[in-house]
């Protein structure tokens, strides 16, 4: 039998941190509602599942969410501390745009959409109130990212303003450069980045 020495990284010298963000289990109170939510708002497929768990995915992980059958629980997903919402990120704004209006088709609305600066978000909730954001990133690359906040935008508003999906949809489809399209605007005259919030 051919054996090796192993040696665990030296984690006092040298930080080990996880190399992705891997699945995300909620616990539902109708499965087979919110398995069928899932699997329409993320285009996803069933990797495994019973009487009991769904394991959701849309790409090569196993799973991405995973849904618990808990029918005793009560919906109350907002009166607790707890999860705010989980993001999932689209390649690009056309991407994002067409998954709202299929969505929308199919009567899911989001309750809030909202141009952040880095991110244009559109925010649902699943059947127990769970928020779910889809969102486009403006900034390529990370620095960009740095730059905004260093900038100072965040001091200023710290949320962001929201937009209409529809009037997005018919400037994209019209040709209007992305950059015109994602700039984020300024706060309306009187508002307060707290009027930006949409629950």
């Amino acid at each position: 039998m051919n054996t090796r020495t192993r040696h665990l990284p030296d984690a006092s010298t040298r930080p080990i941190r996880p190399t992705q963000l891997a699945h995300v289990v909620l616990r539902a109170r109708d499965l087979q509602r919110s398995r069928a939510w899932y699997l329409t708002v993320l285009e996803a497929r069933p990797s495994f599942e019973n009487e009991m768990v769904c394991f959701l995915t849309y790409d090569d992980e196993h799973h991405r969410i995973g849904l618990i059958s808990r029918p005793e629980l009560h919906g109350e997903a907002d009166r607790h501390a707890g999860l705010e919402h989980i993001a999932f990120t689209y390649g690009d704004l056309g991407q994002l745009l067409a998954t709202y209006r299929r969505l929308a088709d199919l009567g899911i609305r989001p309750f809030w959409t909202i141009n952040h600066g880095p991110t244009i978000s559109i925010y649902y909730k699943d059947p127990d109130g769970n928020r779910l954001e889809l969102q486009y990133d403006v900034f390529e690359l990370p620095g960009e990212v740095e730059a905004f906040f260093a900038g100072g935008n965040y001091e200023q508003n710290f949320i962001g303003v929201t937009f209409d999906p529809e009037d997005l949809i018919v400037r994209y489809e019209s040709g209007e450069p992305l950059e015109a399209l994602t700039a984020r605007p300024s706060l309306p005259p009187g508002r307060t980045p707290w009027d930006m919030v949409v629950q």
